[in-house]
């Protein structure tokens, strides 16, 4: 994913295979809240 911001360009990768480590998604929640400014507890409502 790619974000463009005032502040430049920030980007995560999202892995697209079948299976992933149980931490994953808590991290990518973790990275996309850092770059938004979001809680993490409101990301899931926003998908």
């Amino acid at each position: 994913m790619k974000r463009m911001t005032e502040s430049g360009e920030h980007y995560l990768t999202v892995p697209a295979h079948k299976s992933i480590a149980k931490g994953t998604p808590n991290d990518i929640m973790t990275k996309v809240s850092l770059s938004t400014g979001l809680p993490k507890q409101e990301l899931p409502s926003r998908l």
